[in-house]
């Protein structure tokens, strides 16, 4: 009698702790290499608090074209301060890590999906390749538009706030890397709301009918947490952040009325 073939728990075991291995390694050299490149790590992170950022030009050609010149931001006089010893060290480390790791998530996320992949059927695997795909595409698009939208004007209206005038900003090294890294991380979570749609509707918490109905209560949150993400009080940015957000969520009720089509047909 043949012995099984298959393989044990302990199999599975090693092989996952060698993706996990793999996974590290690369993380690590991502880490490493960013940390060699300090100055072009740092000059990318710190361009959104520069006059002359590409999202601000644009919006005064903008402005030019509009005739509307208050929209075209003005400059600034920000400076930047460390009053730690070890603060440019450890911000240093925290932006190269974090950064090696969304370097590297396409590599983990691919050897994750091999590890699984023989534990699933065929149309198992095309579901789940494909929204992992798109889960990657989502969240680095949530970190673009933080990049050269939300954060600059975020910035550029936190960075210029007075409530005397004999206050100077003088914002510190860590706040400054600290904001920008949170606000991408939140704004690379929240691009993942079709995502979480997608699985909500294949385990029947929601339906289309539903995002429908509650279509306007939606639109309301998404203006107060627009609001809430860039108190820059003028009605432009507001629309540049609450319409992205909008559209993810008629893309979710879209997702959602597709999954109930091909639950109907199977």
């Amino acid at each position: 009698m043949a012995a099984d073939s298959s393989p044990s728990f302990w199999d599975h075991l090693d092989e996952l702790r060698s993706v996990l291995i793999r996974s590290l390694i690369v993380w690590a050299v991502c880490f490493v290499v960013l940390f060699s490149l300090k100055k072009y790590l740092f000059t990318v992170l710190f361009a959104p608090s520069s006059s002359d950022f590409i999202s601000y030009r644009l919006i005064c050609r903008l402005s030019e074209w509009l005739r509307w010149p208050s929209l075209c931001p003005d400059a600034m006089n920000v400076s930047f301060i460390n009053v730690e010893l070890a603060a440019q060290f450890i911000v240093h480390m925290q932006a190269a890590f974090w950064g090696g790791l969304v370097l590297a998530s396409p590599y983990i996320v691919y050897k994750l999906y091999g590890f699984v992949l023989p534990a699933l059927y065929a149309r198992e695997r095309r579901y789940l390749g494909s929204v992992l795909v798109s889960a990657i595409l989502l969240f680095l698009c949530g970190i673009l538009l933080n990049y050269f939208i939300i954060f600059p004007f975020t910035f550029r209206f936190l960075g210029s706030y007075q409530v005397y005038e004999g206050v100077v900003n003088q914002i510190s090294l860590p706040s400054y890397i600290g904001a920008i890294l949170s606000m991408s991380l939140i704004m690379g979570l929240l691009f993942e709301i079709p995502i979480l749609a997608y699985f909500l509707a294949r385990m029947g918490v929601i339906t289309a009918d539903m995002l429908r109905r509650y279509r306007r209560h939606a639109i309301i949150i998404i203006v107060i947490l627009a609001a809430v993400i860039t108190p820059t009080g003028d009605a432009f940015t507001l629309m540049l952040v609450s319409v992205p957000i909008w559209l993810l969520y008629e893309l979710s009720v879209w997702i959602v009325k597709r999954q109930e089509r091909k639950y109907l047909n199977e």
